[in-house]
């Protein structure tokens, strides 16, 4: 793996008295795609408000870039988070906005430069994700997935060393997905970025990713190359890259003292869901 930009060393972390990641091992290559995957409610989107600072981990580093995100200050956080940009789950655009002006939000926010100068970098963007033609229309006024396209735009507006996509396929219909895709792996090229993946999608993702985080109950189950994990004979990483509707994950959510009040026994081998 190339030098890191990020690294998580023996994260933990939990919403109250619930656990979510527990001695949590990760690192991210300058350079590379790395999807992070697993099922829905295995702590996935919580690295991502990890990274970014907004929440803290109670025990081990999240360092960007060689500084832990959870020492910072707010002047440090808010360095460290122009740094990155995030492309959140369907887009988030500001519906009162024109496309122009969602992309053009972050230089109005962050930077002093002229409308000029700022004019001509977000039509370089908007034309790098092919929606230049679409600058005056409004969120409304185009598709899910040209909305997706132009939150990208926005997410790489300031040339982030570090894009993070919370679930980047969700909802697409099979052209818009292959283009985001493709999208995700040209524009990290571009940039000279870090790309992280926050997916469930498993044919998109290992199409375009250089490394493979797996999660389930808290911590990495499996990691590796598409290729490597595409081989595993691990019975989760199987159930869930051949989408099996039963196995280690289960059908039915345990809940012994329920069963018990209305006089049912728990299912043989039953487990809680990841």
């Amino acid at each position: 793996m190339p030098d890191p930009i990020l690294e998580l060393k023996h994260v933990e972390f939990g919403y109250g008295d619930t656990p979510v990641l527990s001695s949590l091992d990760m690192r991210f290559g300058r350079g590379q795609v790395v999807a992070v995957m697993g099922g829905s409610g295995c702590g996935k989107t919580t690295v991502l408000r990890l990274i970014g600072g907004l929440v803290r981990a109670q025990r081990g580093e999240v360092l960007f870039e060689g500084k832990d995100i959870g020492t910072l200050d707010a002047t440090g956080l808010y360095a460290a988070r122009r740094r990155m940009g995030m492309l959140f789950q369907f887009g988030a655009l500001f519906t009162d906005m024109s496309v122009f002006d969602n992309v053009a939000f972050p230089l109005q926010e962050h930077t002093d430069l002229s409308e000029e100068m700022i004019r001509d970098l977000v039509l370089m963007k908007l034309n790098a994700v092919g929606l230049r033609g679409a600058r005056d229309l409004t969120p409304a006024e185009i598709s899910g997935g040209m909305a997706r396209r132009v939150a990208l735009a926005r997410a790489i507006m300031l040339d982030p060393s570090l894009i993070m996509y919370d679930e980047p396929f969700a909802g697409l219909d099979p052209i818009s997905l292959g283009i985001t895709a493709n999208l995700i792996r040209t524009l990290n090229r571009a940039l000279g970025a870090t790309s992280i993946l926050v997916t469930h999608d498993v044919p998109e993702s290992f199409a375009i990713a250089d490394y493979v985080y797996f999660i389930a109950n808290g911590g990495i189950h499996a990691q590796g190359t598409p290729a490597e994990l595409r081989a595993s004979s691990d019975p989760v990483v199987r159930q869930f890259i051949d989408a099996e509707p039963d196995g280690p994950f289960k059908f039915h959510y345990a809940n012994a003292g329920l069963d018990a009040d209305f006089g049912f026994a728990a299912p043989a081998g039953e487990e809680r869901r990841a």
